[in-house]
């Protein structure tokens, strides 16, 4: 399937702002059966300065510098994309939940797609004890890691709300845990906590959801805006699967991967600091438009 996403950011200052510095993180970066096939970064009013380059996860980093005088920035990412469904035979090569981690031991790849870096605590996912527990009845040892990693994924989506405004993007993790309600990144750190906790390593990705369904279809959550899941490594032979805790399903072609980190804090679509005052608001508008088009070869 071939998409074209469009993806707004507004952002209006109470007072002028005199300097400004920015880290934008919408461009797809590359990934097994994705293929970018066209992309632009419009930036209003112009920076002086704006570069691209690859960050320190699997990430595409905008930095910006604005330095004249300006009361509102609008940025807008747009490209198109090609993605093809994952077509491994998954209950065939996936380890189970101990062999998983005894693969982790073993692995020498320190490269962004290796799961060592994924394995410890980040900045918003602390190892917590209390989800780990919580997590230990859908995690079994001897089980596929498969069958455990959706068994926790489907308890997620069952004992948790979705609810837009109990949450802010800084709330903490535990919090949203002991409160049961929350947005998919909120889900997706609660599922990384507990991964983790177990000696498994596991990855924040951000990304987009198809916006208009096949028909037959229900709408799926997280549509119309930037959307978060979970890649959980499943050794060698499989590498990394995706688990998204918001909708119960499989990471496939109605996701659109843009980025992978430790947690939102690697990964988030716009951040950055200004000199000035009294506050900001922020918009953002999101499409996501299929198109029809010949599929990538099977991964």
């Amino acid at each position: 399937m071939i998409y074209q996403v469009r993806h707004l950011t507004e952002i209006r200052y109470a007072a002028i702002v005199r300097l400004a510095r920015f880290n934008v993180r919408l461009l797809p970066a590359a990934w097994p059966g994705q293929r970018l096939i066209e992309s632009a970064l419009d930036v209003s009013p112009a920076p002086a300065a704006m570069e691209t380059r690859k960050g320190p996860h699997i990430v595409n980093i905008s930095r910006m510098v604005l330095t004249e005088p300006l009361s509102s920035l609008k940025i807008e990412s747009r490209f198109t994309i090609e993605v093809a469904p994952r077509t491994l035979p998954l209950a065939g090569l996936c380890p189970t939940l101990i062999q998983a981690r005894n693969a982790v031991r073993a692995s020498r790849d320190l490269s962004a797609l290796g799961p060592s870096r994924y394995l410890y605590p980040s900045q918003i996912v602390p190892v917590n004890r209390e989800i780990g527990e919580w997590a230990a009845p859908f995690l079994m040892q001897g089980t596929s890691l498969i069958d455990s990693a959706t068994a926790l994924m489907r308890a997620i989506h069952s004992e948790f709300t979705y609810d837009a405004k109990a949450t802010k993007a800084d709330t903490p993790t535990l919090e949203a845990f002991h409160n049961r309600h929350g947005v998919c990144q909120d889900f997706a750190h609660v599922m990384i906590a507990a991964l983790r906790a177990h000696g498994l390593p596991a990855a924040y990705v951000s990304g987009y959801l198809r916006t208009n369904p096949p028909p037959g279809k229900v709408r799926l959550i997280g549509a119309d805006a930037m959307h978060a899941w979970v890649n959980l490594w499943c050794g060698d032979d499989l590498g990394w699967v995706g688990f998204d805790p918001t909708n119960k399903m499989l990471a496939g072609s109605d996701h659109i991967f843009v980025a992978m980190g430790r947690d939102y804090a690697d990964v988030a679509p716009v951040d950055g600091v200004f000199v000035g005052g009294e506050g900001q608001q922020m918009r953002v508008a999101v499409d996501v438009m299929p198109l029809e088009g010949p599929l990538l070869a099977s991964a």
